[in-house]
């Protein structure tokens, strides 16, 4: 061994005490080279040790749109990453409509976790198991693994945590209505989607058999769809094409009984979109024969008959064959439970601030349909904006003054500007000069009551953002950038306003990128309602909606078995075995 590389290590053993023993071994043995070289090559592993054990411990809870971003994005060397969820595999679930009727198959949308950590800088971590108790307290969380094969047993273990990324989404919302949760289907997970194709076949299966009346058939062959969003909207036309295009070939004698049925509580589906959009859907529905039941409310579900009530026609009910329900979301049980233990147990979702860190929470970030960002008021903090503006300390806010805080109040406050762009404004200047009455005055002036006069509407533009795949992944992402650029254990993104007081944020707050939305109609249409108000109906926006979607697919994997479903359709039509 060189003398260079016995001091070299003699030098590392100094300023590690913990290694200082390793190093007498290597001096008593400095006569035998292989002993000192084995020391010197075990110190070195003790040392990347030590320092790997200084990482920050980063948990991630979940593996839908949100989490899985956030892993995607996140530089997983600067930190010891650990993910735990219930299921094994990141699912893309704008596609689990197609998966009800065998447009596509569920493998195709399906990318195991452990694929994509593996392609990771550092080790990652991935447990299978479902965590059932949050202890901010003591940083840990509590987590259970059930062995279906062990006639369910249970194994229950701990998980400490530096930082959390709550991102267990939200279950479908029942709003306790009785025989919801035991007669009805949803469409949140890919489970439930290859039960709705196994729960289709049976009602034709059994509408075919001898013994049973038209009566009976017509109750079989009725399938009722509660919710008009875009979930709803889009399994109803998923299967008209596929009982017209499919099963009608199967089944000839059954064609004419099949009833398709959406009910909507409010008077319009797709009320997110465009109205123009709304329209066309419930036109081009009523051209396929779907019956759409507008302005009714769902009371009860027995296991024969959904009873529902509307203004007009009272209570009533009607027997069914098979009944989806997809009317929004709904809190999951361990989130209800954190809530309570912060705080917050009045709310359907947790509160975030503009940094996704929930609020009274140390450490914790949430993201996806679990969470909400609870948009600061500007009106809350009117007087700090004034104070900081004010550099004279004059009492009044001059141009120039006003100048030098616009970007950080727009960054902010965002419902400033969609504020100003309601009333079509530039900027705040205008509406500054708009409240004083005199807009062409160039040297303006303002007092606080003025100023806060000016801005006394802006905060009813404030939005919550929708519960979509799209708004779930940008805030993964988002918040893994911020993690990728923390220095150290104590930095955090900055909450307040620091103008004048420490320059510009060092983190922006999250703002929500609208890309588009989509909306297939069935009969190879959709619309697509896209940023600019760009509104597209027909076969076109059925084509631009087979390209986003597949480049959206998270491995090339995935994309190519999409594509080939489509294409397998395409030729030989949507496969009816209820496997």
């Amino acid at each position: 061994m060189r003398f260079a590389s016995f001091f070299d290590v003699a030098f590392r053993a100094f300023r590690d005490p913990s290694a200082l023993s390793k190093l007498v071994v290597i001096i008593a043995g400095a006569s035998s080279g292989g002993l000192v070289a084995y020391a010197d090559a075990k110190l070195d592993r003790d040392l990347a040790s030590s320092q790997e054990s200084t990482k920050k411990k980063v948990l991630i809870l979940g593996t839908g749109w949100a989490g899985t971003s956030f892993i995607r994005n996140l530089d997983s060397s600067l930190y010891d990453v650990q993910v735990i969820s219930p299921r094994n595999y990141f699912a893309f679930t704008p596609l689990l409509p197609s998966v009800t009727c065998g447009t596509v198959e569920a493998r195709s949308i399906v990318e195991p976790i452990r694929n994509i950590t593996r392609k990771k800088r550092g080790e990652i971590k991935f447990w299978e198991a479902e965590c059932f108790k949050i202890d901010p307290a003591n940083k840990r969380v509590h987590c259970r693994y059930t062995t279906a094969a062990n006639s369910g047993r249970m194994d229950e273990f701990l998980v400490n945590y530096d930082c959390l990324v709550v991102a267990v989404g939200a279950r479908s919302n029942t709003f306790n209505i009785p025989g919801v949760e035991e007669n009805c289907h949803f469409l949140k997970e890919v489970e439930d989607a290859q039960k709705i194709r196994r729960s289709v076949m049976d009602c034709f299966e059994r509408a075919s058999l001898p013994n049973l009346d038209e009566a009976e058939r017509k109750k079989n062959l009725h399938f009722v769809v509660v919710g008009g969003g875009p979930t709803g909207v889009e399994f109803a036309a998923e299967l008209h094409d596929f009982v017209a295009e499919d099963l009608s070939k199967l089944y000839p004698s059954l064609y004419g009984l099949v009833k398709i049925e959406v009910i909507e509580a409010g008077e319009h589906i797709l009320t997110t979109f465009d109205k123009r959009i709304g329209k066309f859907a419930e036109e081009k529905f009523q051209r396929d024969g779907i019956d759409l039941k507008t302005g009714f409310r769902v009371i009860n579900v027995s296991d024969k008959e959904i009873t529902m009530r509307s203004k007009t026609t009272g209570e009533f009910s009607e027997p069914y064959g098979m009944v989806v329900w997809s009317t929004g979301i709904g809190t999951r049980p361990l989130i209800a439970d954190f809530m309570k233990q912060i705080g917050q147990g009045n709310r359907r979702v947790l509160a975030t601030d503009e940094w996704l860190r929930v609020c009274g929470c140390d450490g914790i970030y949430a993201v996806g349909d679990c969470a909400s960002i609870s948009q600061r008021k500007i009106m809350e903090d009117i007087a700090e904006i004034f104070r900081i503006a004010d550099i004279d300390n004059s009492g009044t806010l001059t141009v120039k003054e006003i100048q030098d805080v616009l970007e950080d109040i727009c960054l902010r406050y965002p419902q400033v500007e969609l504020y100003l762009k309601s009333k079509r404004m530039s900027s705040i200047l205008e509406l500054l000069k708009d409240s004083k009455g005199d807009a062409k005055k160039e040297a303006i002036e303002v007092d606080i009551e003025e100023f806060r006069k000016a801005l006394t509407d802006v905060d009813s533009q404030v939005k919550t953002l929708p519960a979509t795949a799209q708004v779930a992944a940008q805030q993964g992402t988002y918040l893994a950038r911020c993690f990728n650029k923390m220095k150290d254990a104590e930095e955090h993104p900055e909450g307040p306003l620091r103008i004048r007081e420490g320059g510009r944020h060092q983190f922006r707050p999250f703002r929500y990128k609208h890309l588009g939305q989509f909306a297939p109609l069935g009969g190879e249409q959709a619309a697509a309602q896209l940023p600019g108000d760009w509104i597209s109906i027909g076969h076109s926006s059925q084509w631009l909606w087979y390209s986003v979607y597949a480049s959206k697919q998270v491995s090339w994997r995935t994309r190519f078995l999409v594509i080939s479903d489509w294409t397998r359709r395409f030729i030989f039509g949507r496969d009816s075995s209820c496997i």
